[in-house]
C-alpha cells in the first residue's frame, strides 16, 4: 500500500506528463448564461470535430476502438451523466444534506442548471472520453400523488396537495434524480461470475423524494442497455429502512486496467440488524451493511474480490452524507480524507490485500483540509478519469473559492501524487442543492461487445449536444420557486419535454404518462 498525505511517499511514480493538459484560464469550464441562445450552440459546433452521430464517436479511434480505450485492451469506463429535470427547485428536502437545507426556499434556475450539467458532458466528451446520458424522472410525480389519495384531475391534484400537503407535492416535484451516482450500483462482466454487466436500482428509502424514482430509473437502464445478452438488470432491493441502498454513491471500483477483474468497495452507515455498533448520532446513516452485502450477492461478485467498510459515523453527522463526499477512487488511485472510515488502517489493509499491493492511497489530512471544508468544497465528490495514461480530476468552483483546498489541489497536481491534472466546472445549481461532479454521473465499465449493445442515442456526441441544448431552451423556465410547483403548466411542460427527449434518446415509454395513455 501507498500512501500520500502530499508528503511524497509514493513509491511508484506516473509516468512523464508529455501531454499535460494547460494550467491556464482554458482549463475551467464554465457554463454559458442561462438565457444562452442556440447560436452559441451552435457556435460550439465549431471547436469539436463533428463526428456524425454517436455510434461514430464511439468507434473513431484507432481500428475502431473506442475513446479512452489503450491499445490492446477492449473496455471503458463510461460516465453516464443525468440531465437535470424542468421541475429542479431548492426544497430542503434532505435532512443531513448541509447544502440542500441551507438553500431551502431560493429561486433555482432550471434552464441554467440543465445547462451547466450539459457543459460538463460536452467537455469531458471533448477531451476523448465516452460520455453517457440518463433521462431524468416524470415530475411533478402525479402517479405517486394519486396512490397518496389525491384524486380528480391532474389540476386538482396539485391543487388539492398544495393546500393541504405542501410538503409531499414538492417531494413529488424533486429534480434530484439528475445525481445519478444514487441510481443505481453497477458491476462490470470482468468482476462477476456470469460475466455479464449488472444493475441494481437503488431504493433510496431513506428520503421519501427519492425512494419514488427506482422503478422509472430500472426502465430508464434497460433501455440504455438493452437485452439480456450482456446486462443482468435487477429490482431495487425491498423498500424498507433495513436495507437502505444508496446505489454508487457508497460504491467504488478498484482495478488495474477497466478490463482487469476488480475489488468492489461497498461502503455503508451501519448495521441493521446490529444496534450495538457504531452509528451516526446527528444525520441517519443511509446505507446499511445488509444492502451492501445483498447487491454483491445480486452481482454474483466472488467473496475475494468484494471489501465492505462502515463510514466514520463521526464524518456523516459532520454532513457527509453518502462515501462520494469524503472519497473517491478510480482505477488503483484512492482519494479519500483520512477521517474517511471507520477503523481506517484496517480498511486500507484490506483493500491493499485485494488489490495485490497495487493500491495507491492519496490520504488528505485534517490538517490541511478538514472535513467541514471537505463539505463545503465537495473536493472528494469529484471525478477521477484516466485519459492517455494520466490522471485528471474534475472538481466544483467551490474548490477553487477555499483557499486550503485549492493550495492542497495544485500541490498534489504539481508534485508526484499520481494526480496529473484538475479540471474545474461551475455547477452552482447543482452544488447549491448538494450534489457535485460526482453525484451527476453513473459510471458504466463496458467492453466493445457491450458498448455496441448500449443505446447509442444516449451517447454524447456533436449531435446529441446540440439537440439537448436546444431541447432545454425551449422546454425549461429560467425561474423556479417551490411555490410555482403546483402550477398545471409546469406539468404540462415537463411532460411535453420528456416525451420529446424520449424519442431523442429512443429510450420509448419509460414515465406513467406515457404509459397510461397507450
Amino acid at each position: 500500500m501507498r500512501f500520500c498525505k502530499f508528503r511524497r511517499t509514493l513509491l511508484q511514480l506516473p509516468q512523464p506528463f508529455d501531454k499535460r493538459l494547460p494550467h491556464d484560464d482554458s482549463e475551467n469550464v464554465r457554463c454559458q448564461p442561462a438565457a444562452r441562445s442556440r447560436e452559441v450552440l451552435s457556435d460550439a459546433a465549431t471547436m469539436a470535430d463533428n463526428l456524425g452521430g454517436a455510434r461514430q464517436s464511439l468507434m473513431a479511434r484507432s481500428n475502431g476502438s473506442l475513446p479512452g480505450m489503450t491499445a490492446g485492451k477492449r473496455a471503458v469506463e463510461v460516465n453516464f451523466d443525468g440531465l437535470v429535470g424542468p421541475t429542479h427547485n431548492y426544497a430542503g428536502l434532505s435532512f443531513g444534506n448541509v447544502a440542500s437545507e441551507k438553500n431551502a426556499a431560493a429561486a433555482a434556475n432550471p434552464k441554467e442548471a440543465a445547462l451547466q450539467g450539459l457543459e460538463k458532458m460536452k467537455a469531458l466528451h471533448d477531451l476523448g472520453l465516452v460520455q453517457g446520458v440518463l433521462a431524468p424522472q416524470e415530475r411533478p410525480d402525479i402517479h405517486t400523488l394519486r396512490r397518496l389519495g389525491f384524486s380528480g384531475t391532474d389540476a386538482q391534484v396539485l391543487a388539492e396537495a398544495a393546500t393541504h400537503a405542501p410538503r409531499v407535492l414538492a417531494a413529488c416535484c424533486s429534480a434530484s434524480s439528475m445525481w445519478t451516482a444514487n441510481a443505481a450500483t453497477v458491476s462490470p462482466s470482468a468482476d462477476t461470475l456470469d460475466g455479464k454487466v449488472h444493475f441494481t436500482p437503488a431504493n433510496l428509502v431513506n428520503k421519501f423524494h427519492r425512494s419514488i424514482e427506482h422503478r422509472v430509473t430500472g426502465r430508464i437502464l434497460q433501455a440504455t442497455f438493452k437485452g439480456d445478452q450482456y446486462f443482468s438488470h435487477h429490482e431495487a432491493l425491498p423498500s424498507v429502512e433495513h436495507l437502505g441502498d444508496e446505489g454508487a454513491a457508497n460504491h467504488t471500483r478498484l482495478c488495474q486496467q477497466y478490463d482487469d477483474p476488480g475489488v468492489e468497495f461497498f461502503v455503508y452507515g451501519r448495521h441493521a440488524f446490529d444496534t450495538s455498533k457504531p452509528a451516526p448520532q446527528r444525520y441517519p446513516a443511509r446505507q446499511t451493511l445488509e444492502a451492501s452485502q445483498a447487491v454483491a450477492r445480486l452481482h454474483r461478485l466472488p467473496e475475494s474480490r468484494v471489501v465492505f467498510a462502515q463510514q466514520n459515523p463521526e464524518v456523516i453527522d459532520a454532513g457527509v452524507f453518502h462515501n462520494d463526499v469524503i472519497a473517491v477512487g478510480n482505477r488503483n488511485v484512492l482519494l479519500c480524507h483520512e477521517a474517511a472510515f471507520l477503523d481506517q488502517r484496517e480498511v486500507l489493509q484490506k483493500l491493499t490485500l485485494a488489490m495485490n499491493d497495487s493500491l495507491r492511497v492519496i490520504e488528505v489530512p485534517s490538517s490541511r483540509v478538514s472535513v467541514d471544508d471537505a463539505v463545503r468544497s465537495y473536493l472528494f465528490n469529484s471525478q477521477l478519469l484516466s485519459i492517455d495514461g494520466q490522471t485528471l480530476l474534475v472538481i466544483p468552483e467551490e474548490c477553487r473559492q477555499l483557499a486550503n483546498v485549492w493550495d492542497y489541489l495544485t500541490e498534489l497536481r504539481d508534485g508526484d501524487s499520481g494526480v496529473d491534472e484538475l479540471k474545474v466546472f461551475d455547477l452552482t445549481q447543482s452544488m447549491s442543492n448538494g450534489g457535485g461532479p460526482a453525484c451527476l454521473r453513473l459510471r458504466v465499465v463496458l467492453n466493445a461487445a457491450e458498448m455496441e449493445a448500449c443505446n447509442a442515442k444516449t451517447i454524447m456526441s456533436e449531435t446529441l449536444y446540440q439537440d439537448l441544448g436546444a431541447w432545454i431552451e425551449t422546454h425549461y423556465r429560467d425561474r423556479l420557486h417551490e411555490k410555482d410547483l403546483a402550477d398545471p403548466q409546469l406539468l404540462i411542460e415537463s411532460r411535453t419535454a420528456l416525451d420529446a427527449l424520449t424519442q431523442m434518446l429512443d429510450i420509448g415509454s419509460v414515465y406513467p404518462f406515457q404509459r397510461n395513455r397507450e
